[in-house]
């Protein structure tokens, strides 16, 4: 059996703007993303049930749930952000200017 070639290329750094999303939904998905993860790690740290995990970010059982279970697509960045917040989390944004080529 001949080995084939293996193609490896370059991510661009998010995940979303490599499967084809455009800059600004990319851009907002990665967010998303970001902010869901840090609310998954802080549940799983917090010892709480879901029940009270979710009464302190705001939501209910079954909407904490979904957050758990990654369904990012019902999950606005807004909403994500006050989740966090709720949860003692401390968001931010940051903005970074492009790099500049060399001429």
């Amino acid at each position: 059996m001949k080995a084939e070639k293996l193609l490896i290329e370059k991510g661009s750094g998010n995940v979303f703007a490599d499967l084809g999303f455009d800059a600004g939904e990319a851009a907002n998905l990665s967010m998303r993303a970001d902010c869901m993860m840090a609310l998954t790690a802080w549940y799983h740290q917090s010892g709480l049930t879901q029940a009270a995990a979710a009464k302190q970010i705001g939501v209910r059982q079954p909407r904490l749930n979904a957050l758990l279970k990654g369904a990012i697509g019902e999950f606005s960045l807004d909403a994500l952000v006050n989740m966090a917040a709720l949860a003692g989390l401390n968001a931010k944004l940051s903005i970074k200017s492009p790099k500049r080529k060399a001429a």
